[in-house]
């Protein structure tokens, strides 16, 4: 930490009489901390059951705390935690086709792939998470009842390792959220031409996906399908549009935040807006990047989003980030449970500042959208 607030390289580790014994660099720090990061994977990778797994998840802020402390970014902690959540949904995937096979149901019917939906997709979670998790399969009608078994399995396992069930149900184990090809192109399609508030929230989770387990090949084709059924609907484009542009409500008249309780919902005014704004023009662009980062990187290279916006839109997600880490390290210090909700005034005057020119900021998202005026 000192190191990073000084802009220094380098720091001398001396002794009680002040003679040089060594020396410290932030490549080294950072590689200790890559390495937990590693270790960690490596533990999923080996888990046998949830149980073994639930272990990881315990560690996860002694080592968000350790990386906030040595100056790594927000948005690279969150990257770590999507990642370790990205294995355990994978290996979870693993163990459930594997007692699949020893409980005598047999090998998968079809090529399939298990995909994380939302923020664990985008690869921006944070220490408030549950299960977003889908599948995509080449089965006839008669195979779900495999892939349902699946679903179940993993769900099961995620939870038993600390990965709660999601209360909107957006799991493998749902109807809804386990479907052929074909079946997702027909849903995609009444999505995007039926298009009402239910609707946003789905593609709020669904056009972030990554697949973790299973055939890459299927879900990249179903991203191809997805986007393009998407793009092509002009009321649909339109209405996340206007979606976002409604997004308002953090800042008050008199520049205080709006507080219920006492808490921001920095999700919901902060995150939610800016991942929204990117996903839609993303979506307009045929951009198959899923990071919000990388999405605002790839509209600025094509032409279609100036450099100033690209660099507040990064800071804006940052600032929102860090913030929101700091609070859920507080609360869990505490023993309350994390959350998306911040007490600003836990907050030093300098956050506070930046905490509210990063939601004022935010009030331009309608016109990167194509909405302002």
């Amino acid at each position: 930490a000192r190191m990073t607030r000084m802009g220094l390289r380098h720091l001398v580790v001396v002794d009680g009489d002040k003679r040089p014994l060594g020396m410290i660099t932030g490549r080294a720090l950072l590689k200790v901390r890559a390495t937990e990061a590693l270790v960690l994977g490596d533990s999923v990778e080996s888990a046998r059951d949830g149980q073994e797994m639930r272990g990881v998840l315990d560690k996860l802020p002694k080592l968000a705390r350790g990386l906030l402390d040595e100056g790594v970014t927000a948005r690279n902690i969150a990257a770590v935690i999507s990642l370790v959540l990205r294995d355990m949904t994978s290996r979870a995937a693993e163990l459930a086709e594997l007692s699949l096979l020893d409980d005598g149901w047999g090998a998968a019917p079809a090529r399939y792939a298990v995909l994380i939906l939302g923020s664990g997709g985008r690869g921006e979670s944070l220490l408030a998470f549950d299960q977003d998790n889908a599948i995509v399969h080449e089965g006839k009608p008669s195979d779900d009842v495999w892939f349902a078994e699946l679903g179940k399995r993993l769900n099961d396992i995620l939870h038993a390792a600390g990965v709660p069930f999601c209360e909107g149900g957006v799991m493998a184990r749902e109807p809804k959220w386990r479907k052929s090809l074909e079946e997702w192109r027909d849903e995609v399609h009444r999505w995007v031409y039926s298009v009402e508030n239910q609707t946003v929230m789905y593609c709020d989770i669904f056009f972030d996906f990554q697949p973790v387990w299973g055939d890459r090949a299927l879900a990249e084709e179903l991203r191809t399908m997805a986007m393009e059924k998407a793009a092509r609907s002009a009321f649909f484009m339109r209405y996340l549009a206007q979606n976002v542009a409604g997004m308002d409500g953090s800042i008050g008249l008199f520049g205080n935040f709006v507080t219920r309780q006492g808490r921001l919902n920095a999700k919901k005014f902060g995150l939610l807006p800016l991942v929204s704004a990117a996903r839609m023009r993303a979506i307009r662009g045929h951009i198959a990047a899923t990071s919000t980062d990388e999405r605002f990187t790839a509209l600025h290279e094509a032409g279609a989003l100036h450099e100033d916006d690209l660099r507040d839109f990064i800071d804006v997600r940052e600032v929102v980030l860090k913030v929101m880490l700091e609070q859920q390290l507080a609360d869990l210090a505490m023993g309350i449970p994390p959350s998306a909700r911040i007490d600003p005034k836990r907050f030093d005057k300098r956050t506070r500042h930046r905490l509210r020119w990063a939601f004022k900021r935010l009030k331009t998202l309608k016109f990167v959208c194509g909405v302002g005026g």
